[in-house]
């Protein structure tokens, strides 16, 4: 085993939350595949007031569960690994708010929000027209992307449990910047992004660490760490 990897768990743990039970699992697994001593430690989302909280871990994940206790915790973390090249992981609730960050941090959008918890602003994140409320779905992933390297195939079916995804009028406004949208569902509306450029950026509505559930590996955990290892 090399030195402890260790991962940021960014958000507000809850037991009954079904992606919180699989997190550890999902993360043990893909450490075990990887021969990786690793650590995964929950950071809840108030005591995530400055960017030295961060500073000791290998890789930070936005885990689901929004709206959290304390939305600028979960948004300095976001910030803090984007900007430093730090492995990233964002699901459900963390792919909600890597957009709205990247929008108002990247894009110049200081007035993107989020409905959920914004009632004023340029809505980057709606109401879904249909609840993903513990559904299952396919998603098709674009040839090349960092999320396509790390599943090895084009397709995949996964589960969620979100009722926001990212506002249609927005999206080829986002793809003309470096931030690429590389998954979706079988309506062409957005699953997955990632910046290209960074060492390992990474976020999903859905959750694939579900898949520790069944004892399967999530391909995106397992490069998430492999990252953090490099």
């Amino acid at each position: 085993m090399n030195s402890q990897i260790r991962i940021a768990l960014v958000g507000d743990f809850r037991s009954e939350v079904v992606a919180h039970q699989a997190i550890p699992l999902a993360v043990q697994l893909a450490a075990d595949s990887l021969q990786l001593n690793v650590s995964a430690e929950w950071l809840p989302t108030p005591s995530v007031t400055d960017a030295c909280v961060l500073e000791a871990f290998d890789a930070i994940w936005v885990v689901p569960a929004s709206p959290y206790l304390h939305d600028e915790g979960a948004f300095l973390a976001i910030t803090w690994a984007r900007e430093n090249n730090i492995p990233f992981l964002g699901s459900c609730g963390g792919f909600q708010y890597a957009t709205v960050e990247y929008a108002r941090n990247v894009l110049g959008w200081e007035d993107a929000a989020h409905a959920e918890t914004d009632t004023e602003g340029r809505m980057v994140i709606l109401p879904l027209v249909c609840s993903l409320i513990e559904k299952t779905g396919d998603i098709r992933i674009k040839e090349g992307s960092v999320i396509a390297k790390a599943y090895g195939q084009l397709n995949t079916h996964e589960g969620y449990h979100c009722s926001f995804g990212v506002n249609p009028d927005f999206v080829s406004e986002l793809e003309d910047y470096p931030l690429r949208i590389t998954a979706w569902d079988s309506e062409g509306d957005v699953r997955g992004i990632e910046l290209p450029d960074h060492k390992f950026f990474v976020a999903t509505l859905f959750q694939s660490e579900r898949a520790a559930l069944r004892g399967e590996l999530s391909p995106l955990v397992v490069e998430l760490i492999r990252a953090a290892s490099q």
